[in-house]
């Protein structure tokens, strides 16, 4: 009976253990849905965010950020957005998905064209791209890809839309219109500079000039339906401080000059 009565105490002792590690013990997870640009600049941050934040782990969908809006609409489950446009994040806010008061413009960014970096073909303005011996130039769905929409404003602004369409190779994001230059599948391509800024295989042609295309800003937000309110916001808070900012200047990101 002694030794009956010991087990059944330490049974509901370890009960009670197990009971008192539950919920606080385990790992939240936070989905992060960002603009493809951000891939590199996050994957440094998820590291130092995750060593210095016990019991939270982060995972990332990158994409465009027009096909990411559209997710979260269709109730995608997500915690935090970083578009490469404003347009998708006012959208959120719009129909309520996103709080006015858990949104701001993060970061800015420039538009260039890139080319191979062994060509030897010489690409300094938006009329050089007429040129015969480049036949594909890449870009990203204007509908859907921030950065194919800041080319096709650069485009029209410099009277050449209309001409260049027939060498267009649309992408369905920013990151593949590298790849297809980097692949010789495009003779030129329209990236942001930090994407430029990732890879020895291109080399930037010529900066666009930033009065022909809309400026371009990454807002954050946090996404009303997440069901990890605290760890979202703390994430929120983390990404606008000084670590993660230092990261993100590191990859080619500049701060937006309002709001």
């Amino acid at each position: 009976m002694l030794v009956i009565t010991v087990l059944v105490i330490s049974a509901c002792g370890n009960q009670q253990a197990n009971k008192d590690s539950g919920p606080k013990g385990e790992t939240v997870e936070l989905t992060v849905s960002a603009a493809a640009s951000l891939t590199d600049a996050l994957q440094e941050i998820q590291k130092n965010y995750e060593a210095k934040t016990s019991g939270v782990k982060l995972h990332f969908n990158f994409g465009a950020s027009g096909a990411l809006q559209q997710q979260i609409e269709q109730g995608a489950p997500v915690d935090l957005f970083l578009s490469a446009a404003s347009k998708n994040m006012k959208a959120l806010v719009d129909k309520k998905l996103v709080a006015p008061d858990q949104e701001k413009n993060l970061l800015a960014n420039e538009l260039t064209v890139i080319t191979a970096a062994d060509t030897s073909m010489s690409v300094q303005e938006a009329k050089d791209l007429l040129k015969a011996e480049i036949q594909k130039i890449a870009i990203g769905i204007p509908e859907s890809v921030p950065a194919g929409k800041y080319a096709q404003e650069a485009l029209t602004g410099a009277g050449v839309w209309d001409e260049i369409q027939s060498k267009l190779v649309q992408a369905k994001d920013v990151r593949q219109v590298l790849q297809y230059v980097q692949t010789g599948n495009a003779d030129a391509g329209f990236v942001y500079k930090t994407d430029a800024l990732t890879t020895n295989q291109v080399k930037i042609a010529y900066n666009v000039d930033p009065t022909l295309y809309t400026p371009i800003t990454y807002p954050i937000g946090i996404v009303q339906a997440t069901t990890h309110a605290t760890e979202a916001e703390q994430l929120y808070d983390y990404l606008q401080s000084k670590d993660a900012m230092d990261v993100f200047v590191k990859y080619g990101f500049s701060t937006p000059h309002s709001k």
